[in-house]
């Protein structure tokens, strides 16, 4: 990894003689926030007791192209607008539009995801300039493309910076919740431009052949606005905005398809707009644009209610406070500021998604490409549930509590517009990405936690009617228990990752099996019961793997349970046969009990046998042996020692990961973050506790990382759970004993219940594993003694 010196806070800026110049100072600090690579740096060193928790946030953590896929761009906690720097369109390396290896920055676009492996969004790009007007993006030296230092640049919670240094042209973004605003500092010129480019997007958004429509309308001399229609991730998505100039434009122009108009108005596939100033020695134009999926009005009413004015820095100020309210509800302890960096990122990233689609007057394009209402909630998309319905919902219900219902009813209502639950939805399109229907484990945790402000009735059925549909080889699992490995005439697999889906379905029955039963339904909960032992139609007890298996009931031949291929997603069977998060003791018993269960987990971590890449490895990052903790099917195995009554293995493997696995720099995530995933398993370990079974209301305890964590369950009683590990340090990483409010606790686990009561969790750390300490097999959990 490499180590740098970085930048942080302390901005000065001030108009100097009316709008003629500005100032602006920054002080070095240890931090990932822009610099050179390479220096040194202390992980304990200085003085940090006046920081607050926004402060150790550093965006530019994981933005390497490689893996993380984080963008250091601005925005609030969940919002709809990411405003950020893309350095690149297409490729691994642009899926948030920003790689930092990249030397060249193309423009400032509105919407981003967030740590995914798709690339996708970047609309609506915005790019000052200055000098002879160059309308490709072309390279730094014949297009429109910048270059930039990491030395000049700033990324800090919900505002970023960076000097355009061919163009001396200086950037800062910020951004309210649907809308962003963009101030540029020019040099003195005769030519300064700002170009608005609505071709740009990320990915196959991002050509011409993909862009279905787009329109631009000149309106006055200071309000330009337009919409784009393209075929993206999940199908036809489509944006419009409205962007006011805080100085009518000296002149403006536009190009559509290639040819220059004279026109207010134009539509096409590939429309360029430039707006030409004279400008005075660092004198700032600044841009504020509203976005919306319904229409121009209604990103003209979002800029209206969120960036009223002019004054940028109230904005950026603002968009800060919103993370600080946000991210004191967690407040650790720590003497290494490395650490503290990588906890509240870890928070920060958690907490970009899901992201706002609704209008402030609640409208919102919807699945099937129309225009509804969210009457009395916010209407949420991007959500990966796949990966964030493991850890980053979970830990949502406990920080986050007022947007969980809306959560839920956001579910729903895709539900009774598409007539299925969501899988993977972005900008409120359904995307069919990874295996199982995830919405069902959300709804479920939240129900059972008390979050019932929906129609739980309807909830259920959305649940029965979604996991006996037919898409996606579920037909198949209705009937036969599993979905096959069979191939078509072609031999080519008809279902791909057909014992991944058999697996993740499985835990959704067990879900639909809770909430059936708390719901009083009986027949229903018996049902799903039966289902969610689905899993073992495909475990081979001979050799003690999940194996793909043909519908004629023989296995799949050959089998190399090392191997990546189209019947298990983004992993191998090593892997994803500890996809049991349900019945962990049942996947005991399948391995002959407690003893050899942990030598099968030992196995996956210790193994030196390689991953045989039939298919792709992009997302099987991470690796301690096989277990990839780049990627979320990884993410509990950990854990899984605690139910075989070896809670110290849990706390050896935990700190191993924490430590190796994330670093606070640009190249600091092992994998996607995934919208959250990743950011929000660090979170709950670093705090000691983690959901492996997240419908369940359990937490297994491992090994925290924090000296002290006060978690405020509820603000409005003051109500705070405490966490506190005595003696804890980077040796000291066994539980020697614990106390829940005082009384001994000898069990590797606690209660979502018993945290959100508020209390006192004491952990003695100590250097060597306990052989004392809750080494009781967990078969259930009907011991809270």
């Amino acid at each position: 990894m490499n180590k740098r010196t970085m930048v942080i806070a302390a901005v000065v800026a001030g108009i100097l003689a009316g709008a003629e110049g500005w100032a602006r100072e920054s002080k070095p600090s240890p931090s990932v926030n822009g610099g050179a690579a390479g220096s040194e740096r202390s992980s304990r060193a200085g003085n940090h007791a006046d920081l607050e928790p926004v402060d150790y946030v550093r965006p530019m953590i994981g933005t390497d192209g490689k893996s993380g896929h984080t963008f250091p761009g601005a925005s609030v906690p969940f919002g709809m607008v990411q405003a950020s720097p893309d350095t690149r369109t297409d490729g691994w390396g642009a899926c948030a539009g920003y790689d930092y290896n990249d030397k060249t920055i193309l423009g400032f676009s509105q919407n981003h995801l967030s740590g995914t492996g798709c690339v996708d969004l970047g609309y609506f790009l915005l790019m000052p300039t200055v000098g002879e007007l160059k309308l490709p993006p072309g390279k730094a030296s014949d297009g429109y493309r910048a270059t930039f230092s990491h030395d000049q640049e700033e990324a800090r919670a919900g505002y970023y910076r960076v000097n355009l240094t061919d163009r001396n042209v200086m950037v800062e973004l910020t951004a309210a919740t649907r809308a962003g605003m963009q101030r540029y500092t020019f040099p003195q010129s005769e030519q300064a431009h700002v170009i608005l480019d609505l071709l740009h997007s990320l990915g196959t958004a991002g050509h011409a052949d993909r862009v279905l429509e787009s329109g631009l309308t000149l309106e006055n001399d200071h309000t330009v606005s337009g919409f784009k229609k393209a075929n993206g991730w999940g199908g036809e998505m489509q944006f419009h905005f409205v962007a006011e100039f805080s100085r009518p434009w000296d002149a403006a122009d536009m190009q559509v398809n290639g040819q220059r108009t004279d026109a207010k108005e134009g539509k096409g596939k590939d429309i360029q707009a430039w707006f030409d100033f004279k400008t005075k020695e660092h004198e700032q134009i600044i841009v504020r644009i509203g976005i919306s999926t319904v229409d121009v009005e209604g990103a003209r009413q979002n800029l209206k209610a969120e960036i009223p004015g002019w004054d940028f820095d109230a904005v950026a100020q603002a968009a800060k406070e919103k993370w600080e309210k946000l991210l004191s509800v967690v407040k650790v302890e720590s003497g290494d500021r490395n650490f503290l960096e990588n906890f509240y990122t870890s928070l920060y990233h958690a907490c970009l998604a899901p992201t706002t689609l609704s209008d402030v007057d609640g409208r919102f394009r919807g699945p099937d490409g129309k225009v509804h209402t969210a009457e009395g909630f916010t209407y949420y998309t991007t959500f990966s549930l796949w990966d964030t319905f493991r850890a980053e919902h979970p830990l949502l219900t406990i920080i986050q509590p007022d947007r969980v219902n809306d959560f839920v009813k956001t579910m729903l209502e895709h539900y009774k517009i598409w007539r299925v639950l969501p899988v993977w939805v972005n900008a409120g399109k359904e995307n069919w990405c990874m295996a199982g229907n995830h919405s069902i484990p959300v709804i479920v945790d939240a129900y059972l936690k008390g979050f019932r402000d929906y129609d739980a009735a309807k909830a259920l059925e959305a649940m029965d009617v979604s996991m006996m549909s037919a898409h996606r080889g579920q037909d198949e699992y209705n009937k036969l228990g599993y979905i096959s490995a069979d191939r078509n005439e072609k031999g080519e697999t008809k279902v791909w990752y057909n014992a991944t889906k058999t697996l993740e379905l499985a835990y959704d029955d067990a879900c639909i099996a809770r909430m059936a039963e708390a719901f009083g339904n009986k027949e229903l909960a018996k049902k799903y019961s039966d289902r969610a032992n689905n899993w073992k139609n495909l475990w081979d007890d001979q050799l003690g793997f999940v194996r793909p298996k043909f519908s004629d009931g023989k296995w799949k031949e050959p089998f190399n349970p090392n191997a990546v291929t189209t019947d298990i997603e983004e992993g191998n069977s090593r892997q994803y046969s500890f996809m049991v998060q349900h019945n962990a003791p049942g996947l005991i018993a399948k391995l002959g009990g407690s003893e050899k269960f942990v030598e099968k987990l030992d196995q996956l971590f210790d193994t030196k046998e390689p991953i045989v890449f039939i298919q792709y490895k992009s997302d099987v990052q991470g690796l301690i042996g096989q277990y990839g903790h780049g990627n979320e099917p990884s993410h509990h195995d950990a854990y899984l020692y605690n139910f075989a009554g070896r809670p110290d293995k849990t706390q050896q493997r935990i700190r191993q990961i924490m430590t190796t696995m994330y670093k606070n720099t640009f190249d600091g995530l092992c994998g996607n973050d995934d919208c959250g995933q990743m950011s929000a398993w660090y979170v709950f370990s670093a705090l000691g506790f983690y959901p492996v079974d997240p419908t369940s209301g359990i937490y297994m305890i491992g090994s925290p990382s924090v000296d002290k964590a006060t978690i405020t369950v509820d603000p409005k009683r003051s109500l705070k759970f405490n966490i506190v590990a005595r003696n804890n340090s980077p040796a000291n990483v066994y539980i020697q004993s614990a106390t829940l409010n005082g009384k001994p606790l000898n069990r590797s686990w606690i209660k979502h219940s018993e945290i959100m009561a508020g209390g006192d969790l004491a952990l003695e750390m100590g250097p060597d594993a306990s052989r004392q300490w809750a080494q009781k097999a967990i078969a259930d959990f009907s011991d809270g003694k």
